[in-house]
């Protein structure tokens, strides 16, 4: 296949878990796909290593502390390098890019997203908080097929509705393995280490995206998103823990007839899709030998212990600028965390803290939303040194 016929992607966070994978898919289909930009935080070495081997064009550092590291010296003379948050959107914007991977962690993907839709490229998302701060805005960018969702989940759900779309919509199994402590108590969970939290049963993420999902407010952010891009109640979008990780999500029709999407849990596979859709491509990956699974087994999750997928749910019910401070609170306590200023439990305490404070606005604007962000910011920060202090 020729150059000219090449998918021509930009990878946002290429040196993170996603993007790393997302990078492996395109190595597997060099024929298909050609990585013509990439961006960092502020791993610049990764950032060299992905520019190098793929000849990229244009490579981006979103964090302007790290714009001159010295490292940055080797990469391609034919490279241009930006930095900052306006040149990661400005990235989305080339002429040069046909399809944006936004892996970025954090509220801070979202402007990009905008940039993405906005300039008519294909967003191949798995920056979940796009959709979770920002998905009153997002969503009346995005055209049909524009957008596609990278979380295996979502991804399902899609690949569910290929071809049915026009189906009444009974309900979505959104499905979530547990995490590291399925069936824990909320005493146990008290005193429980950011190390054995950080030891996901099946998924290998990032470190903030494992606490996340062992608090279960992974599963509640997933089901803001899923709202957003398939245009379905909450109370319709009914978490489903599937501890063997091999149903990735499940849509019921009006008629009680249920379609799930199985696979092995590798997210190359929804990676690709994004890229290769509407076609299908040769796996990326191993395949599920069925006959080994034994049994698939299924449950409700336990809102009493993990309070933070119901506080997530509150959010999205009541929607408007609630979602925004829940989303940049639970990131200040996930960070406070992992550097060991609070307790697992703390996680929803400061979350819920957060919420209660807030004045719920309905969204109009990015830079409102930056504002309310930075806001639920610095009073997470607030409530964390207030409970070191009791």
């Amino acid at each position: 296949m020729s150059d000219v016929k090449r998918l021509r992607v930009a990878i946002l966070g290429c040196t993170g878990s996603i993007g790393a994978q997302a990078l492996d898919v395109c190595r597997q289909h060099i024929d298909k796909l050609e990585v013509v930009a990439v961006s960092v935080h502020r791993n610049t070495k990764g950032l060299v290593r992905a520019a190098r081997e793929f000849g990229v064009r244009s490579a981006c550092v979103a964090d302007p502390a790290h714009a001159n590291d010295p490292i940055l010296e080797e990469l391609p003379a034919s490279c241009e390098l930006t930095s900052g948050s306006s040149a990661l959107a400005a990235l989305c914007e080339r002429g040069d890019v046909d399809c944006v991977l936004n892996a970025v962690v954090g509220a801070a993907g979202l402007s990009a997203s905008i940039a993405a839709l906005k300039a008519g490229k294909r967003l191949a998302l798995a920056n979940k908080e796009s959709l979770v701060v920002g998905g009153d805005l997002i969503m009346p960018l995005a055209a049909p097929d524009q957008l596609l969702p990278v979380d295996s989940e979502h991804g399902a759900i899609f690949q569910c509705l290929v071809g049915d779309r026009r189906s009444p919509l009974h309900a979505i199994w959104l499905t979530c393995s547990g995490g590291p402590f399925f069936g824990k108590s909320r005493s146990y969970l008290e005193h429980v280490t950011a190390d054995r939290a950080l030891r996901h049963p099946t998924w290998s993420m990032g470190r903030k995206i494992s606490i996340d999902s062992a608090t279960l407010m992974n599963k509640g952010l997933e089901r803001i998103e899923a709202m957003h891009l398939f245009g379905l109640p909450l109370d319709d979008i009914i978490v489903l823990i599937q501890r063997e990780a091999k149903i990735h999500s499940m849509v019921e029709f009006c008629d009680g007839s249920v379609i799930a999407q199985l696979g092995t849990s590798d997210m190359r596979i929804p990676i690709q899709y994004a890229f290769s859709y509407p076609e299908r491509w040769d796996t990326p990956c191993e395949r599920v030998d069925f006959r080994t699974i034994g049994s698939l087994s299924f449950g409700a999750p336990d809102t009493a212990a993990f309070t933070c997928l119901a506080l997530a749910g509150r959010a999205g019910k009541e929607g408007g600028t609630l979602p925004c401070v829940l989303n940049a609170a639970n990131e200040v306590a996930v960070d406070a965390y992992l550097s060991g200023a609070c307790g697992f439990n703390d996680i929803g305490r400061i979350v819920e803290r957060a919420l209660d404070a807030h004045e719920r606005e309905d969204v109009e604007s990015l830079e409102q939303l930056s504002e309310v962000d930075a806001w639920a910011r610095a009073r997470s920060r607030d409530i964390i040194a207030s409970l070191a202090q009791a």
